[in-house]
């Protein structure tokens, strides 16, 4: 069994052994995600860490301090956000209850991204260190999008992998020092490769679909295929994806004969609970209604693929 890449970073080993696991990801090119609970009185040191970390306060904190010069830091408690760059140390004063988001950056990723978004020697750029900062942006990318997810399921993968790049493009925007200007995506992608990648998500609906994969189709950089498929599609990757995995089931719940669990696999979502709750966000109503109007409708002559399904809904 392969080894998670969150279990080789510094600041997840110094925790591993005091604090509890409460969700674990790896989010693709190298990015990870861990969700910790902590309830302690504790020293922590993360001692030259070789990876960048971004830390969100999710609850708690209030008690937890900063060790730096004479006074210790304080000023943590929920959504306050710290920045750790690889290479600096820092001592943490644990003292109560506090649970935590945490995005590890590999050094490697960060300077293929500085590379690739803003178009310059790495070693020009710094990440600035920022301990109890607010940031709203990183508080309502964490607690909107990326906690709610199922960070195992395969149809969630794609948009853990897209807000884990989201988070790493906000670094790169706003907490740098000698930033250039980023040079812009003009364009779209080929036909070719639009229609290899178009290709590729329709042969793997049932698995779970990242970036990275759909990036390599194309043969580009995650980040400069991001903006190129929004440019020819209108939408990003990780919509355009879950549209045709919610626009499979549809078609297969046309066939009374398949459970809902066996559709919710084959199209790429982790359980039937979890099909069920993306169906009606897009739908609006659940797979098991939806499925009663194709047949209430059938029976009356009614074809429901061949016209927008709101023709259908009781209003």
């Amino acid at each position: 069994m392969t080894t998670p890449r969150y279990q080789n970073y510094t600041v997840f080993n110094e925790l591993k052994n005091d604090a509890d696991i409460v969700a674990a990801g790896d989010f693709g090119d190298e990015i990870s995600a861990v969700r910790w609970r902590r309830d302690s009185y504790a020293h922590s040191r993360y001692d030259n860490p070789d990876h960048h970390t971004l830390s969100l306060y999710l609850t708690g904190g209030t008690g937890i301090l900063r060790e730096q010069g004479t006074v210790p830091l304080s000023g943590g408690g929920p959504g306050r956000v710290c920045v750790m760059p690889a290479h600096i140390s820092s001592d943490w004063m644990v003292r109560g209850q506090v649970e935590l988001f945490h995005l590890y950056i590999p050094v490697a990723a960060w300077d293929r991204a500085v590379v690739e978004v803003l178009d310059t020697d790495p070693a020009r750029i710094e990440l600035t260190e920022k301990t109890f900062w607010v940031d709203p942006a990183v508080e309502q990318m964490v607690r909107n999008v990326i906690v709610p997810l199922d960070w195992n399921a395969p149809a969630d993968r794609l948009v853990m992998s897209s807000a884990g790049y989201g988070l790493l493009h906000h670094l790169l925007s706003n907490y740098t020092v000698q930033k250039p200007a980023v040079n812009g995506i003009r364009g779209g992608l080929s036909g070719a490769v639009r229609r290899r990648v178009i290709d590729y998500v329709s042969a793997n609906l049932e698995q779970a679909i990242t970036l990275d994969d759909l990036a390599s189709v194309a043969g580009l950089s995650v980040f400069h295929f991001s903006r190129m498929f929004r440019t020819s599609l209108g939408e990003a990757p990780h919509q355009y994806v879950l549209r045709k995995r919610i626009s499979q089931a549809r078609s297969m719940l046309h066939d009374g004969d398949l459970a809902l669990a066996e559709i919710a696999m084959a199209c790429g979502f982790s359980s039937q609970a979890h099909l069920t709750t993306r169906f009606g966000h897009i739908v609006g109503v659940s797979p098991a209604r939806y499925r009663q109007i194709v047949l209430d409708h059938a029976a009356m002559g009614h074809d429901v693929t061949a016209a927008p399904l709101w023709r259908f809904l009781p209003r």
